[in-house]
């Protein structure tokens, strides 16, 4: 299961079923869970814990230093779950002491070739990025959200769930969950009605979030007076309710 040419530090704590290809190197403070497979020429390193059945194709960068000046070596951490996927060229980064201390990306995800998670990024569950999606420090990325190629989120952003951001975005500002974004500097386009049934998201509730979203995009009024037209508006369900808190809390504002 291990590449008589891989170096793993002994230290390092693998499961027994763990796969790991030619030239993999893997650091001191690694743990990693059964089922995953690690290919040639990756490198694992730093405070990395990897769960199950994750694949770490050849030559992904997990754990390494992150790209802060103000990192010197303290003790951070990169936490992954299960199941995930990163492809080739991928680049993940730990935490920093200046942010929370830990990067953490959940289940079910694809990292595309050449994507880019930099530290202190917390990213939910079955996230897909596709080639060259790029995440600076701080961000937040929501369950179920897909980025296009090459989408740039600038740091302290949050991606909200099921969202889809096109392909080429430059993301400055809070992307509502359920919506579509595209551009430089991102806007909202719409609400994302194919990955809503696609998800299996009633048609009631789908209405309501169309009609909510009507409300912020194109009343002209202030975000809070159009929140509360919202809320007098339409009958409040779970996911209406999550749509609005989310742009409530938004500290970056959010794209309109």
């Amino acid at each position: 299961m291990i590449h008589p040419t891989a170096v793993i530090h002994p230290d390092a704590q693998l499961a027994s079923n763990v796969e790991v290809g030619p030239y993999a190197v893997i650091g001191a403070h690694v743990r990693i869970g059964r089922g995953t497979k690690i290919g040639a020429h990756a490198v694992i390193d730093g405070w990395t814990e990897i769960g199950e059945d994750n694949q770490i194709f050849h030559l992904a960068s997990v754990g390494g230093v992150p790209q802060d000046l103000k990192y010197k070596g303290e003790e951070t951490w990169l936490r992954i779950g299960n199941s995930n996927i990163f492809r080739e060229f991928v680049t993940i980064h730990p935490g920093t002491v200046t942010g929370d201390g830990e990067t953490t990306i959940g289940d079910g995800n694809l990292f595309m070739a050449y994507c880019h998670a930099a530290h202190d990024c917390h990213i939910g569950n079955n996230v897909v990025m596709a080639n060259g999606a790029t995440l600076a420090g701080h961000v937040r990325v929501e369950d179920y959200a897909i980025l296009g190629g090459l989408t740039a989120v600038h740091q302290f952003v949050t991606i909200g769930a099921y969202t889809m951001v096109g392909g080429g975005a430059m993301v400055g500002q809070d992307v509502p969950p359920y919506t579509i974004a595209t551009g430089d500097r991102a806007r909202l386009r719409g609400l994302n009605m194919v990955g809503l049934r696609r998800r299996g998201f009633p048609e009631e509730t789908i209405r309501s979030l169309k009609k909510a979203y009507k409300i912020l995009a194109f009343s002209k009024l202030r975000i809070a007076d159009a929140l509360e037209r919202i809320r007098n508006e339409i009958p409040m369900l779970p996911e209406l309710a999550r749509f609005i808190e989310f742009i409530e809390k938004s500290e970056r504002g959010i794209c309109r």
